[in-house]
């Protein structure tokens, strides 16, 4: 656990020590003053008294020792903070760096909830454990050792009386622990559970209240809280017993060595100073004995929510290279590529090929694999067999950055960022100028909208885009397409938000941004993708017939069934315009 831990803390070693030997020091002045207080009541038990100056000064150094320990206590905890902030700050880093490695679709699987809690709930829970258990852990530890041995030297009888209460709240902490890692599994999964079901209710209620699901959805969200609450009293309840079990018995160091220490002066085997000097080193060791034990029983805690962490993003990271792209030209070729999530295969023995300039179609039912194929090709994903390669270069040999740089994907709902429309233009050209962002917007046909806002192109979009229609949104994304004007085009289903008085817009916007691609087209709407080069009909993951739409119509007759779905939608959509007129 210290090794994973000092692994994240490289660059906070130095105040993570120094702040251990302050909080050391200042436990350890705790303990001074009962000794100081021994040095003033062995004189009056032996019959002689001290002098009024030697007593100022004892109770002046009782003074400077409480002083010295809140002083070196204060600056303890402030290092062993800064110490365990950087530590946090290193340990989201590491986290964004191996996520950023991962298949982006193994991160939506994860869930917006469970990250969110990962990064932040999680990730701040290491907080009170980094600057508390493992500095003042030690400092609690090592104080009462010390003097335990000092006490040895001095009458070992006496130290041993002294010592009595520690295994017995050792054994009943080591219980508790016990009970406690048995629930604390169940512990965290229903917190994360109950994490992503608050989100997704949230994210979820327009839906919810439109479709009058209140009650289905509100009984989810509700058994999901009280399954964390039940988890989290039973996990208490397990171990509140044995807490206080220790919490009482430990402080109480005196509870043999009173009446035992007592009767063993009165034998004569041990010293009535040496009782006395046991009795008050005794009464210093309770707060540094019950704060010990208490950041011992934290420290696995601390190892469990450190794998945790760890384990949720635990997967086998994209197979990426660090080559830029070395390709001949900018045609694709998939060869037999197969893929699948988990056990479940997707997508089967794929061979199909893009010339340079060429617009290829992807068209098929729901769940046919139309748009794995295409987050394939943006390397969402490791293919399971075969390759995918762009002027021969096979794409798991580039880096990501110039993958990036070869292809635009638009998918269906695309992500804009609370900030002005211009910066959202902007990502796919961050160094673009401001006259290239506005060609850009007008090419997708988005100045007659934008214009019409509050502040124009400084405007904000809002949270996830939330200040624009989703045609808005998506012309947006297509003039950050344009911008970025990559030599390889993918369109998943790309027109989705396009209304009849929008349409014609929105394939203006497209034919500004494949001019002279190579394109791939995901679309329901057969008519937009007629004049594709080639269109690709897919079934359950497999290619089932592939060419043009006339050659399609003749020879395949899932093609000939899509297209009749699809002519009899327009009819109606037609129909319902007409009766509305």
């Amino acid at each position: 656990m210290f090794k994973r831990i000092l692994i994240y803390a490289e660059d906070q070693k130095k105040k993570m020590m120094l702040a251990t030997m302050l909080l050391l020091l200042s436990v350890l002045a705790g303990v001074f003053p009962f000794v100081m207080v021994y040095q003033i009541i062995t004189p009056l038990i032996n019959g002689r008294t001290l002098a009024t100056g030697d007593i100022l000064i004892r109770v002046g150094m009782v003074l400077f020792f409480l002083v010295f320990q809140a002083v070196f206590m204060g600056i303890g905890l402030d290092l062993s903070h800064k110490a365990a902030y950087g530590t946090l700050k290193n340990i989201r880093i590491s986290l964004q760096e191996k996520m950023e490695k991962l298949p982006l679709g193994v991160i939506e699987q994860k869930g917006t909830g469970r990250l969110k809690k990962l990064f932040v709930d999680d990730v701040d829970s290491l907080e009170t454990l980094l600057a508390h258990a493992i500095p003042e852990g030690f400092a609690n530890v090592m104080v009462p050792l010390v003097i335990y041995g000092i006490l040895m030297i001095v009458d070992w009888k006496l130290a041993l009386m002294a010592m009595a209460s520690v295994p017995l709240s050792l054994l009943a902490m080591t219980t508790m622990y016990t009970i406690g890692m048995k629930r604390m599994g169940a512990y965290f999964t229903a917190g994360q559970t109950m994490n992503n079901t608050i989100i997704e209710y949230i994210n979820g209620m327009e839906v919810v209240k439109v479709f009058n699901r209140e009650g289905e959805s509100y009984q989810r969200f509700k058994t999901d809280v009280e399954n964390y609450r039940d988890f989290t009293l039973k996990w208490f309840k397990a171990c509140w017993p044995w807490m206080a079990v220790y919490g009482c018995l430990l402080p109480y160091t005196l509870i043999l060595t009173l009446p035992l220490g007592s009767y063993f002066v009165l034998q004569g085997y041990s010293t009535l100073p040496d009782l006395i000097l046991t009795m008050c080193m005794s009464m210093g060791l309770g707060i540094p004995l019950l704060r010990a034990l208490s950041f011992i029983s934290a420290l696995p805690q601390l190892n469990y929510k450190l794998a945790e962490v760890e384990s949720v993003i635990d997967a086998t990271p994209l197979k990426a290279g660090t080559a830029s792209f070395s390709g001949t030209d900018h045609s694709v070729l998939f060869t037999d590529v197969s893929f699948g999530y988990h056990d479940a295969k997707v997508i089967h023995h794929i061979n199909l090929s893009a010339k340079p300039g060429e617009t290829i179609a992807l068209v098929g039912e729901s769940g046919s694999g139309k748009s794995t194929l295409a987050k394939l090709l943006v390397h969402y994903y490791d293919v399971n067999a075969g390759k995918i390669s762009i002027g021969g270069q096979n794409i798991c040999t580039m880096s990501l950055e110039a993958l990036n740089d070869c292809i635009s994907y638009v998918a269906q709902d695309q992500f804009l960022f609370n900030t002005s429309i211009r910066e959202n233009i902007r990502l796919g050209k961050p160094e673009a100028g401001e006259e290239a962002i506005l060609l850009a917007a007008e090419k997708a046909q988005c100045l007659e909208f934008i214009r019409q806002l509050p502040n124009g192109i400084d405007t904000l979009a809002g949270d996830c885009g939330n200040q624009l229609s989703g045609g808005q949104k998506q012309r947006i994304t297509l003039a950050r397409a344009i911008l970025k004007n990559a030599p390889i085009l993918v369109l998943d289903e790309a027109t989705a938000f396009a209304d009849p008085e929008n349409e014609e817009k929105m394939e203006a916007a497209l034919a500004a941004l494949v001019h002279n691609k190579t394109t791939f087209v995901i679309a329901h709407r057969l008519a937009s993708v007629m004049g594709a080069d080639q269109i690709y009909v897919l079934e359950n993951g497999s290619i089932s017939a592939h060419g043009t739409h006339q050659e399609l119509l003749e020879n395949s007759s899932l093609y000939q069934k899509l297209w009749m779905h699809n002519q009899k939608s327009a009819d109606w959509q037609m129909k319902e315009v007409k009766d509305n007129d």
